[in-house]
């Protein structure tokens, strides 16, 4: 894997970079989106789908948002330090390496925002794997990437399978941690691997969120479980696909459902 090899190659250099340095190539990533947030919402839709509009409301506005946050974090970023008895203790934050990246299909340039800023931010060099599904948006954030000043190599971007990518990337010994959202199923896979070798692993999976609904809520609280349910084609991992009804409403409450979900268009 030439990429990992060159992510490999450059951890010293981007670690020696000064956090303001890389919260400042952060800040132009997020401009550049900006300027182009039409464009990459256009993308976004032709990959997964979606309206153009909601792409541009909650894709591409939260890249932009990703990326100004961390850069911000990082210019307010202080060591913790408080006394003890007879020593000092104090938070110290090291890059860990390389980190692979692994994205899902539903939120393509919004989950793989979320995971390079923080990353990039701490000076780690990244191979990311975003879905088979939707590369597009993810080959327009890899030259953005290189016009905000980026050094060559520090985010590597490789398009495949789980199985021909995603896997082998858990599996390398020089990959120190593995970042995953998707199914249940598939993090499973990518935890067994990346566990064979010790990685740090966070994964981000399936779930059922519930709206917990009393008898004396607002009377838009149905409403708003059942919009947000259907967002994005309910392919969210924060949907609330359940509602738990306080019995003495339970059965207005499944009229009103069925009356908004059948009231629901698709755009």
């Amino acid at each position: 894997m030439v990429l990992l090899l060159k992510a490999v190659s450059l951890v010293n250099k981007q670690q020696r970079l000064e956090q303001l340095e890389q919260a400042n190539i952060l800040e132009k990533i997020a401009n550049i989106i900006e300027s182009r947030k039409q464009q990459l919402a256009e993308l976004e839709s032709l990959d997964t789908g979606k309206p153009i509009r909601l792409a541009f409301e909650t894709d591409i506005t939260r890249a932009i948002a990703n990326f100004r946050f961390f850069a911000g974090a990082a210019r307010h970023d202080e060591l913790g330090f408080h006394k003890m008895k007879n020593a000092i203790n104090y938070t110290l934050r090291k890059p860990l390496g390389v980190v692979a990246l692994i994205t899902p299909w539903n939120l393509p340039i919004y989950l793989l925002s979320w995971k390079t800023a923080p990353a990039l931010v701490m000076g780690n060099t990244i191979v990311a794997k975003p879905s088979s599904m939707t590369p597009l948006t993810a080959s327009a954030l890899t030259e953005i990437m290189n016009e905000a000043g980026l050094p060559n190599g520090v985010f590597n971007l490789v398009h495949g399978s789980g199985s021909k990518v995603g896997k082998p990337l858990s599996l390398h010994r020089d990959v120190s941690a593995v970042s995953f959202t998707g199914s249940t199923n598939a993090g499973a896979k990518v935890s067994e691997a990346a566990s064979s070798t010790f990685k740090k692993i966070s994964l981000e999976l399936g779930g059922k969120n519930p709206t917990i609904v009393f008898a004396d809520a607002d009377e838009k609280a149905v409403e708003r479980g059942v919009v947000h349910c259907f967002n994005n084609s309910g392919q969210s991992c924060n949907a609330p696909t359940r509602m738990l009804v306080e019995k003495s409403i339970y059965n207005q409450t499944v009229e009103k459902v069925k009356e908004l979900a059948n009231n629901t268009k698709v755009a």
